[in-house]
């Protein structure tokens, strides 16, 4: 390699102690899942900065995220909620839910989020019976076969003005081209659909570079 080409991970290295430090909370929060053996695919602290600016921007005072892990990403984002805020994070393995409670509860947001277990589009048929508020922000970061039935379910929770977020969704669609995969499908959907406007946005990973999809929801 030329010695003035650099690899992602040497951005990666610059950016994110720069600009997202991790504090206590969030470096046990990645100690614990390790040590739990969750699979090591949460968000960089990069990206986590990034979900946080955009729930800041989008003035999110309601966050549904669609697959919680170990609560490395639920963290950046309930961070982001006015205190009187709520977040709703759905997991379908238990144990992962119960990891990512005792990191949350170490980052002191149990009053702001709630982790629901179960599959994903039962608990999103849920929500919607309950006829709650809209939400600001949902983030979606579960099985990539499932993104477009999520988005399906999801997008009439979210407020008009509203931000959809969806993680790994860029590595597919340059890696193999020719293949299909949920997120290259779920690339298409948003990009086509009429009441969204998106863009996908590189984001780096200590392991190289990802994509995280970013739509707005258009009014009447």
């Amino acid at each position: 390699m030329n010695p003035q080409e650099k690899t992602p991970q040497s951005y990666d290295r610059y950016l994110s102690p720069l600009f997202a430090p991790e504090d206590s909370s969030l470096r046990a929060a990645r100690k614990e899942m390790r040590r739990e053996q969750l699979p090591g695919i949460s968000v960089s602290a990069s990206e986590g900065k990034l979900l946080h600016v955009l729930a800041l921007l989008s003035g999110a005072g309601r966050i549904l995220e669609i697959g919680t892990l170990g609560g490395y990403s639920t963290i950046w984002l309930a961070r982001a909620l006015p205190p009187e805020g709520k977040l709703i994070s759905l997991e379908i393995d238990p144990h992962h839910a119960d990891v990512a409670r005792r990191n949350l509860e170490r980052a002191g947001l149990t009053k702001k989020v709630e982790v629901r277990t179960g599959p994903a589009l039962e608990a999103l048929s849920r929500i919607a019976a309950e006829d709650s508020p809209p939400f600001d922000l949902i983030f979606i970061d579960a099985d990539k076969d499932g993104y477009v039935d999520y988005l399906r379910k999801a997008l009439p929770l979210l407020r008009d003005g509203g931000l959809v977020l969806a993680d790994n969704t860029l590595p597919d669609a340059v890696l193999d081209p020719k293949a299909d995969s949920g997120t290259k499908r779920y690339n298409a959907a948003v990009a086509a659909h009429p009441d969204l406007v998106s863009i996908l946005v590189p984001v780096l990973r200590s392991n190289g570079i990802d994509g995280l999809v970013i739509s707005l929801k258009k009014g009447d």
